[in-house]
C-alpha cells in the first residue's frame, strides 16, 4: 500500500502515460515507455526526485558495487591506473555515477598510486548529480560534470549499471513465427470487474521490418519467446567509437553472452523492476516510481563496439576482475580485536567483498567488458578468466 503522498504522485503518473498512449494512437512500443518511465521531465524514475539508492533506507530500491563499500573503487582504480599510465593521460569519466560513491573512493586510489586524476561525470537525473556534487565536495575542482558527450576523448571511461538502464525493445516470437513488437496500450476500465491495479497492459504489432531481422537473428524460433533487444546501448557504443580518441571504457553490469541471454530458461526475458528493495518482474506498475533494467547482451555489446572501431579488450565475470586487481591485498589484515570499532569495519568490509566475489551474488552475473581505441592488452584485470571466446 503506497502512503497517500506517493499515490498522488502515481496518479499524476498515469494520467501523463495515459496521455503519452492517447497521442501515438493507443500503442506505445516499449522502449518508449520505459524511456518515459524513467527519464521524462518531471516524472520519469531518475528525473522526478524519488530516493534510488540505498542499502539501509527503506526508500531507497536496490544497492549498488560502489554503494556497497569503498573496495569496490578502489580495486577497479587499480586497473584504471594501467589505463592512465599507458596512455600518459589524467582523464577519467563516468557515466551515471549514482550518488558519487565510486567517484569518492577512486580519486584518492589513484592519488595513492601517484595520478592526480581529472574526473568528469555524465549525468543524467538533476537529483543524482546536486547528491553527486554533495558527496564530492572535498575534491573541488578535481571533479567537474558534462552536459555532453566528450570530444577526442584520452583516457578512461568507467560505467556502472548503465547499460541495463538504457530503453529496450520488447519482442515476441508469434504463432506463426512472425516477430512482434510488444507496447503499452490502456485497459478498458469500462469493462473492469474489479478496481484497476494498473491502467496499462500489454499489447503487441507486428515488428517494424528493422527490428524484425534483427530479433530473427537473436530469438529461438519458439512461439511465444517473448525478450528484449538493447539498440539504445548499441548506438551507445557505437558512438563511442566515435568520441574516444584513445583509451578504454570499463562496462559493469549484470547479463549474459548471446547464447546465454536467449536461453530457452529465459522465455519471458529478463526485464527487472526494483522499488524499495523489492524485485519483480511488473514492468507496468508503479510507473516513474520504480526502476526498469533489462539484462544486458554482451555479445550485442561486442558486435557493436567492432562495428564503431572499437577494440574489445577484455571479457570476463566481475568476480575474476576484481581478483586479479587485488581485491584481495585491497582488503589488508584484520585490525587489532580489541579495537572494537575497526573490527566492526572490517567484518562489514569482508562481508561486502563476499558479496562482490561470491557467485551467488554479484561475482558471477555482473560482468566487465573493457573496449578500447590504441591501448595495449593484457588488461590487468582479464590476466586470467578472461572469456572473450564466449561472446
Amino acid at each position: 500500500m503506497l502512503e497517500p503522498e506517493l499515490a498522488t504522485v502515481l496518479d499524476q503518473h498515469h494520467q501523463a502515460l495515459s496521455e503519452l498512449i492517447h497521442a501515438e494512437s493507443g500503442f506505445v512500443p516499449f522502449d518508449r515507455w520505459m524511456h518515459h518511465c524513467m527519464y521524462a521531465p518531471g516524472y520519469g524514475y531518475y528525473t522526478g526526485g524519488s530516493t534510488k539508492f540505498g542499502s539501509t533506507s527503506p526508500q531507497g530500491d536496490f544497492t549498488t558495487a560502489p554503494e556497497l563499500t569503498p573496495l569496490f573503487g578502489q580495486t577497479v582504480a587499480t586497473q584504471i591506473h594501467q589505463v592512465l599510465q599507458q596512455l600518459g593521460s589524467v582523464q577519467v569519466v563516468e557515466f551515471g555515477a549514482g550518488t558519487g560513491a565510486w567517484a569518492k573512493a577512486i580519486i584518492p586510489a589513484l592519488l595513492e598510486l601517484g595520478i592526480t586524476v581529472e574526473y568528469a561525470i555524465l549525468e543524467l537525473s538533476p537529483d543524482l548529480q546536486q547528491r553527486q556534487q554533495h558527496t564530492l565536495a572535498e575534491f573541488g575542482a578535481q571533479v567537474q560534470w558534462l552536459q555532453q558527450l566528450p570530444e577526442d576523448f584520452v583516457g578512461c571511461v568507467i560505467a556502472n549499471e548503465v547499460l541495463d538502464a538504457m530503453p529496450v525493445h520488447l519482442v515476441e516470437r508469434a504463432a506463426d513465427g512472425s516477430i512482434l513488437e510488444v507496447g503499452v496500450t490502456l485497459v478498458d476500465a469500462s469493462s473492469a470487474t474489479a478496481p484497476l491495479v494498473s491502467p496499462f497492459q500489454w499489447a503487441a504489432k507486428a515488428a517494424s521490418p528493422e527490428l524484425a531481422a534483427i530479433a530473427e537473428q537473436r530469438l529461438p524460433n519458439i512461439p511465444g519467446y517473448r525478450t528484449e533487444i538493447n539498440l539504445q546501448a548499441e548506438a551507445w557504443i557505437k558512438e563511442a567509437g566515435r568520441w574516444l580518441k584513445r583509451g578504454a571504457i570499463l562496462l559493469f553490469d549484470y547479463g549474459f553472452p548471446r547464447h546465454e541471454y536467449y536461453h530457452l530458461q529465459r522465455i519471458e526475458g529478463t526485464l527487472m523492476c526494483h522499488f524499495r528493495h523489492y524485485a519483480h518482474a511488473e514492468a507496468l506498475l508503479y510507473p516513474g516510481l520504480q526502476d526498469i533494467t533489462a539484462h544486458v547482451d554482451f555479445t550485442a555489446m561486442a558486435d557493436a563496439a567492432l562495428e564503431g572501431g572499437l577494440d574489445v579488450l577484455g571479457y570476463t565475470a566481475q568476480g575474476r576482475f576484481l581478483l586479479n586487481c587485488g581485491l584481495a591485498q585491497h582488503l589488508g589484515h584484520a585490525p587489532d580485536s580489541q579495537n572494537a570499532e575497526a573490527t566492526a569495519r572490517w567484518a562489514h568490509t569482508v562481508g561486502a567483498a563476499q558479496k562482490l566475489l561470491s557467485e551467488a551474488e554479484m561475482g558471477e552475473l555482473f560482468k566487465v567488458l573493457a573496449l578500447g581505441k590504441d591501448v595495449d592488452p593484457p588488461l590487468i584485470g582479464f590476466f586470467s578468466g578472461d572469456r572473450r571466446d564466449r561472446l
